[in-house]
């Protein structure tokens, strides 16, 4: 068999991922096995391949991977999401550029559009999810638009709304104005900007005087329906019970009394705008205040805006301010720092808004979410500080507005028969709405016609909520066989930007619809930023494309180079040279397999002592690192675990057990050893196939014919058994040796083609055991353990072991070697007076930190000690 010199990535992945799925080793069904679980977090269904989405998958994979090794049914089921407000946008951005106007269009035209757009550009992350490796069972794929996930959305808003946990309320909502729909509180991001304060003069109706009062806004003006003023503020009680006038509109305002008004802002007088500001509308209610509406839904100014009707908030912000001060309205501007809520996907600043919008009670719902993470550690975070965020939100939840203003996503299920708010049935059809609505009503000539649907589609999170039970069709079946085998599902990997938005949510829809737990671990990545800490983004130019960089360094040189730095919740500093480090450790691992397969084997030679040792010695750390491996994973440390693995492999294996075995130049290896040396490689294999599948596939094959039912994908994780750990510590103290040995080779010019001799003091009582490897790897002619120092040697110290190699036979020059050491041995006695004058100085004793003193301490007795070492070495060879 021709093995190739270089390990072609490119040809090698292609080959690997066709045949994993020729032979269908993705894909589960229910049997006899324990079920492992993991659902993919779905992307958006137009997204493509980031940074971030590399990492998460890539986890992912190495848990399904090597839960199949370790015999578990193994299922990752795969899909994307429509993400309702993210791709409108993109749609309507799509339209607009063709000249078309989404309000021109019906409801049914819209969605025709955005299907064409989604199955257009639908998919493409999933795709490219497969040059990565993720072995997904891509047969079990969903869409959260699907008819059968569309149907699973729409009856549990059914029945939270029989339940009497879903209502319809007019509420102070958070508006999107460029996405033209409500968000929830959580996909509001607040932003520290840098903007002004109006000082506005309000005149006292009925008197030359006015009031100022300090605004952020003074756009809004034209909503203000009061002033209010604190009662106990004596600087205003002339004011009490008198009215005030809004400047350019005229608008007649009460003056009202309340000590929600903070004395210390401001001027301490405050602006009502109950339609523009959550908490105006909470004074609004109590006082009885009008409530005036002044913004169009693209937060442009409406009628009530009178000339500035039409124009922008933030256009009129700056016109309205020069009309003030030409009116001789606006007492001054200072600059202010205030938080801006903005939109987490348009960016567009969020606007309060009162609007009638569908709500989810969340005070009972969460309940079960709280106990199992925070008391009875059912689910359990990894890293666990995450929990105290988890509380925070959870503790400090409000009901959830599941209502958008958007048609690309499932349309609410609420039939109204009547002109009055509250003239409507729920139900999971039209068909079913009218037998409700003529109940209702008592009204038997209904018509469906006569019926019209909430024109509101569902916040995308609703539909995601459900995704471990929707995937596995247990809201429209929970008596469904993939549903009762699959969930729950058992471990989550994502992102903890989503910990509430989606985590949360899903751990409260488990409880609400199953009785139990969604998963029971949850694994939070980190961000992956660049090497000066930025998040990489597309518009910071500073994100890779991950494609480029698998066409680059090979897809396991990418997840190898992203895993080693992935400590579960710490962010990533993302760089290049992690990939050429992962490519670099594809090349070792290819090398050594060749090396192996280079040997001739004999089958008539004896096996060498030094063999047996090495063998006993590796299989003992391979147990070692698998202990640390179990561990690792068990803690979900899975940076921790592949290191140790690229320790044991490049250190241990390639290092030292290929040296201690290798044959002589031109010689065959024996039969036995060889034997075991590709059965250490075989199960190197198997613990690096999770992190680096495709070269590790195509080694096993290389290795030996193997059948389908025989690939590595589907072979066995290495079994724990017993080791002597004794050898590992043994040989520690081995390495020492043979270091010692190569470095006074090294130093000494002594080629390793001519052998030495060597004579060791075993005051330590270290093992002997390892000698065997020692001779080997010095290439020694003659070792022994002798009672008395060695004259004429050169020396060299292990623990307190000394170890002599005698310098007869012209190894070496023994006039130079003692020039050598003298001009050393007067260097170093310098060095040690200039630390002892140091230490004698009582200025710099009295005045020195600790840390330094000792610093200073060990620097002599490190220079004592190779004085000592130097003037024997000088007495030996003289």
């Amino acid at each position: 068999m021709t093995i190739p010199a270089q390990f072609d990535a490119k040809t090698i992945e292609n080959k690997w991922y066709d045949y994993w799925m020729k032979n269908n080793y993705f894909h589960s069904e229910p049997d006899h096995r324990t079920p492992y679980t993991i659902v993919i977090p779905p992307p958006n269904v137009t997204g493509v391949l980031h940074m971030g989405h590399m990492l998460n998958n890539t986890i992912q994979d190495v848990l399904i991977r090597r839960a199949r090794l370790k015999g578990f049914n193994a299922c990752w089921v795969p899909g994307t999401d429509h993400a309702s407000i993210a791709t409108e946008a993109k749609v309507v951005a799509k339209l607009k550029a063709e000249g078309i106007n989404k309000n021109d269009l019906t409801r049914e035209e819209f969605l025709a559009h955005a299907w064409e757009w989604t199955d257009k550009y639908g998919g493409v992350i999933l795709d490219q999810l497969k040059k990565l490796g993720a072995s997904c069972d891509w047969e079990r794929t969903k869409f959260t638009m699907d008819p059968d996930m569309s149907a699973s959305v729409i009856k549990s808003f059914v029945d939270l709304y029989n339940k009497g946990l879903i209502y319809r309320g007019y509420r102070m909502v958070n508006w999107d104005p460029e996405a033209k729909t409500t968000l929830s509180d959580e996909e509001v991001i607040y932003e520290e900007q840098q903007g002004k304060l109006f000082f506005l003069k309000y005149k006292i109706e009925g008197s030359e005087d006015f009031l100022t009062i300090a605004t952020t806004r003074p756009e809004t003006i034209f909503g203000d329906t009061a002033i209010c003023i604190n009662p106990n503020d004596e600087r205003f009680t002339h004011l009490k019970g008198k009215k005030a006038i809004v400047p350019i509109c005229g608008r007649v305002i009460p003056i009202i009394e309340d000590e929600y008004v903070d004395v210390e802002f401001g001027t301490g007088c405050l602006k009502v705008t109950p339609a523009h500001d959550m908490n105006d509308k909470t004074l609004g209610e109590k006082h009885d205040l009008e409530i005036v509406d002044i913004f169009n839904e693209d937060a442009t100014l409406n009628s009530f805006g009178l000339h500035y009707q039409g124009k922008d908030r933030f256009v009129v912000r700056t016109e309205i301010a020069k009309e003030l001060e030409e009116i001789g309205a606006l007492a001054k501007t200072e600059i202010h720092l205030n938080k801006v809520g903005t939109s987490e996907r348009t960016k567009a600043v969020i606007e309060p808004r009162l609007s009638d919008q569908w709500f989810l009670k969340m005070e009972d719902l969460v309940k079960p979410a709280i106990k199992s993470v925070l008391v009875d550690g059912d689910i359990k975070l990894h890293p666990k500080r995450f929990e105290n965020t988890y509380a925070h939100w959870l503790n400090n939840i409000r009901d959830w507005n599941i209502s958008r203003q958007l048609w690309w996503g499932q349309q609410i299920p609420a039939y109204y028969y009547g002109d009055g708010k509250e003239d409507f049935v729920v139900a999971e059809n039209s068909e079913d709405a009218l037998v409700l609505a003529k109940e209702r009503t008592s009204n038997n000539s209904l018509t469906i016609s006569d019926l019209k649907q909430d024109v509101d589609a569902l916040d995308t999170w609703f539909s995601s909520w459900l995704w471990p039970m929707s995937v596995f069709g247990g809201i429209m079946d929970p008596e469904s066989a993939d549903y009762k085998y699959y969930y729950p599902t058992n471990d989550l990997v994502t992102g903890p930007d989503i910990l509430f938005f989606w985590v949360a949510r899903m751990i409260i829809a488990g409880y609400e619809y199953a009785g139990e737990k969604p998963f029971t671990n949850v694994y939070l990545t980190g961000l992956v930023r660049d090497k000066q800490r930025r998040k990489m983004s597309k518009s910071l130019g500073n994100s890779p494309d991950p494609l480029d960089l698998i066409e680059k360094f090979g897809a396991d040189g990418v997840r190898v180079g992203l895993l080693l730095s992935a400590s579960a919740g710490n962010d990533i500093m993302f760089d290049e040279e992690l990939c050429l480090q992962g490519k670099s450790f594809t090349n070792k691992i290819w090398n050594a397999f060749k090396l192996i397969k280079g040997w001739e084997v004999s089958e008539t030679i004896p096996q060498p002592e030094s063999s047996k040792v090495a063998i006993e010695w590796y299989e003992a750390k391979l147990q070692q690192t698998l202990v640390d491996i179990e561990d690792n994973f068990e803690k979900y440390r899975i940076s921790d675990s592949l290191m140790a693995i690229y320790k044991l492999v490049w250190d241990d294996f390639c290092s030292w057990f290929l040296e201690m075995i290798k044959p002589a130049y031109q010689q065959p290896i024996d039969k036995a050893t060889f034997d075991k040396a590709i059965e250490m490689l075989e199960s190197n294999l198997k613990l690096l196939h999770p992190f680096m599948p495709f070269l590790t596939e195509e080694i096993w094959h290389l290795i030996a014919d193997r059948t389908p039912e025989e690939a590595l994908i589907v072979s066995t994780w290495p079994e724990l058994k017993p080791f002597n750990a004794g050898l590992i510590t043994d040989f520690e103290s081995t390495i020492e040796v043979i270091s010692g040995i190569r470095t006074i080779r090294k130093d000494k010019n002594i080629p390793f083609k001519d052998t030495i001799e060597l004579k060791g003091i075993n005051s330590e009582n270290l093992s002997t055991y390892f000698d065997t490897i020692v001779t080997k790897l010095g290439n020694i002619s003659a070792f022994e353990y002798v009672s008395a120092k060695v004259d004429g040697a050169l020396s060299f110290r292990v623990k307190s072991n000394e170890y002599f190699i005698p310098i007869s036979g012209g190894n070496i020059d023994v006039e130079a070697e003692i020039a050598k050491l003298t001009a050393e041995l007067v260097y170093t006695q310098g060095f040690l007076k200039s630390v002892q004058a140091k230490l004698s100085n009582e200025k710099f004793v009295g005045g020195a930190p600790e840390k330094v003193l000792a610093n200073e301490r060990q620097k002599e007795a490190d220079a004592l000690a190779k004085i000592a070492t130097i003037e024997q070495s000088i007495a030996g060879l003289k």
